[in-house]
């Protein structure tokens, strides 16, 4: 997968699938380059500054991404990057 950072968020790009994804914003960025280096979805999204109110659109957007396989699950339920 290839990740480029733009202005509004970023492009995803999945090799296998062919498939390109957009995040809207740089803290959805920070939450998804950050993921293999916390426990768990939410602890990524609290150290990116996500606030509870907002927990809920970003747990919509990493299923998105799950979905659409930009991000896959690891051992214990949490999602990581491919490769990552």
């Amino acid at each position: 997968m290839s990740v480029r950072p733009e202005p509004f968020g970023a492009l995803l790009y999945h090799f296998g699938t062919r498939r390109l994804s957009f995040l809207k914003n740089q803290r959805v960025l920070a939450v998804v380059r950050s993921l293999a280096d916390h426990p768990s979805a939410r602890a990524a999204c609290e150290a990116a500054g996500v606030r509870p109110a907002e927990l809920g659109a970003y747990a919509r957007a990493l299923s998105a991404l799950a979905k659409s396989q930009m991000i896959t699950e690891r051992s214990g339920g949490d999602c990581r990057l491919p490769g990552a």
